[in-house]
Parts: C-alpha cells; structure tokens; sequence
C-alpha cells in the first residue's frame, strides 16, 4: 500500500497484522533507499550486519540514534533536490540537527499531518490562536522545529491570531476581540507545552483573567522537563489552561520531533499518545537494546514511513517510554498507544519547546 492509498483510510484504522505488514514493508523500501543514497548510512547498514531482504519483522530493521543528525549532514538526494533543510531546536552552545527535505518530502509530511489532526478536529477550518510571537515567523534564527510546527498549524486555521507579543507578554485585548469574533465557534489553539504554562496559564492567573471561549480544541508539543522540575502533572496542565480558556478546552499534547516531522503521535482523550498508520514504535531495553515486552519501560525507537531524502525512518531517541498495549485503547483508535517517562538520565539536552529565554 502506498502513502497516498493510506491517506484513503483513517489514520487509525489499521489492525495489528495489517499495521505490521505495512510498516515492515515499507522500513525496508525505505532502508534499501537510503543505503544506495546515503554513503554513511551504508556503513552504519554493513557495519550492523544486517540483510535487508532477509529481516521478518520490523523490530529487525536497523535503526540509527537520532543524534547522528546532529553529528552529520545526512541525506540521501542530490543537494539540488533539496526544498527546504530543517533544524531541530536546542539551547544554546548545542549542535543542532539538519534535516534536508525533498518536494516528495514537504508533500508526505503535509499531508500526514493534515490527515492525523483532521481526526481530531474535522475537515473543516477552525478560528486559530497561536499561542506563541508573530517573531517566530519573521526571525530566521527562529525557524526550526518550532517554526515549522506553528507554520504547520496555519493549515487548518482561519483567522489565524497570535497571542504573544514581541515581548512574550500576553496581548490581553487581541485575545479578548479574538474570543468576542468567535464566541459561538470552536475555537483551535497551538503552541509548546512550557511557553503556554509561562506565558499564557500563569500570566493569566496571576492577572485573574479568563477568557469565554464556548469550545476549544488545543494542541501542545514539548517542553515537559522544566514543568516536572516544577512538580507539574499532565492533569494539573490541563486543568488550569482549561480554566483561563473558559472552562471547556479539549487539551490534545502530542510527540514528535524534527528528524521525523509529520508523523506525530497525539495524545488521546484517555492520555496515551497513539501511533497512526504512518508511524510506528518500538520500546529498546537500554542494555542490549533488545526489544521490550508491553508494560516495560525503556528507550524508545520511532520509525515513519515518510523520510525519504534522508536516513531518518527508524530513529532511536534518548527518551524513555513503555507501549500501553495494541488495539485495545478505550478510545477506539487502533495501533500501538504508549506512554512518555521522559530523557533518559545524562542524555543531551534537546530543547524541543524552543523555550524563549529572556535577555
């Protein structure tokens, strides 16, 4: 099955064995891909001693640490093919990842994401309140993981609003005429996980303003690391955002990072972050990086059908996770549904909230 027969299904709706046989499938389309494109992942390949052709399941497949990125430039197209180069976000002194996207690429990773949020939000083009400075799109130094996503949810807004200022300081009567517009409406927010804490819920508390908005759907990313350093639970977030936002927010927070932007995994209403049919993980035990068993905690893998310029469709991560089970999510969705522990003690700090210091 091709990418664009998938996007004919829904992007949940593929069974244990079917899931399976794709991903498998389509792991070693993409590794002998890379292998004849990129001179270093062939090494890595040759190195691993692994038979492409022979590999039965995708657990098999070799897979490379995403920090590769941040040491090479790794791509597996000619450099005039090339569209766009991402880079990851880090603080700063930190290497960065480049990510080199062809237009089959851009493509794959438009449509996958426009195909697993409209799961949750509709076909249709909803009222949009970035959560974050109109900078982001202006600065180029800004322009990475967090460009592109905020740049990513435009797509499925409509008067697209942004709630920062160039100060990082809530704009109180932009919002407030924002929510009088579309008081009747449901209403899309996006923004990064720690940023909405700093400078939208506590800004908000501490003013005593909420704001009367009848429905609104929220999507998050990143940034969980200064929020457990400060003792802050999931459902504490979600409760108090929804609070400054009126009382009925559906709070969606969601995994993903730049070396496989696109195929991301959202959290459902249950709170477990859901593969789709265009992604897949694996839990590695960090001491022989065997695969784990369901309820086991270890490193996670993340493999995605769409990275085909570059060597990044089975990448380990430095973060720590367990599969909650397969299929059976009280939500309905199928495919493997998991949970995030967060980085792995002594890994590189990646800074994947773009976290907007002040100076």
């Amino acid at each position: 099955m091709t990418l664009d027969e998938l996007y004919d299904i829904d992007p949940y709706g593929l069974n244990k064995e079917d899931k399976e046989s794709l991903i498998l499938e389509g792991m070693k389309t993409l590794t002998r891909r890379h292998m004849d494109g990129c001179p270093e992942y062939r090494k890595i390949v040759k190195l691993l001693d692994v038979d492409i052709d022979n590999v039965q399941s995708s657990a098999d497949v070799p897979f490379i640490p995403v920090r590769l990125f941040k040491e090479y430039e790794l791509r597996s197209v000619s450099l005039d093919e090339i569209v766009k180069t991402m880079t990851s976000s880090g603080t700063s002194g930190q290497k960065v990842s480049k990510i080199f996207l062809d237009k089959e690429n851009v493509r794959s990773q438009t449509k996958t994401l426009a195909a697993i949020i409209s799961s949750y939000i509709g076909k249709q083009r909803l009222p949009l309140l970035l959560l974050d400075t109109e900078l982001v799109k202006k600065d180029r130094s800004m322009f990475s993981a967090r460009g592109a996503g905020i740049i990513g949810f435009t797509t499925f807004g409509r008067d697209t609003t942004y709630a920062l200022d160039e100060n990082m300081e809530i704009d109180i009567d932009k919002v407030k005429a924002f929510s009088e517009k579309h008081k009747d409406e449901t209403v899309l927010m996006f923004g990064y996980t720690y940023m909405i804490w700093q400078y939208v819920i506590r800004a908000l508390e501490e003013r005593k303003i909420s704001f009367p908005f009848k429905e609104v759907i929220v999507f998050h990313i990143g940034g969980w690391k200064k929020l457990k350093d400060q003792a802050v639970s999931t459902l504490e977030y979600n409760e108090r955002l929804s609070r400054v936002l009126g009382g009925n927010a559906g709070i969606h927070n969601y995994y993903g990072m730049a070396e496989q932007l696109g195929s991301v995994f959202v959290e459902c209403e249950y709170g477990h972050m859901h593969c789709s049919n265009y992604s897949d993980i694996h839990i590695r035990r960090p001491k022989d990086f065997s695969e784990a068993e369901i309820g086991e905690k270890g490193l996670i893998e993340l493999m995605s059908l769409l990275p085909s310029s570059y060597p990044g469709h089975a990448l380990l991560t430095e973060d720590e996770g367990e599969i909650l089970g397969i299929d059976d999510c009280p939500c309905g969705r199928l495919g493997k549904y998991f949970k995030i522990h967060g980085r792995i003690k002594g890994a590189e700090l990646r800074g994947c909230s773009d976290t907007y210091e002040r100076r």
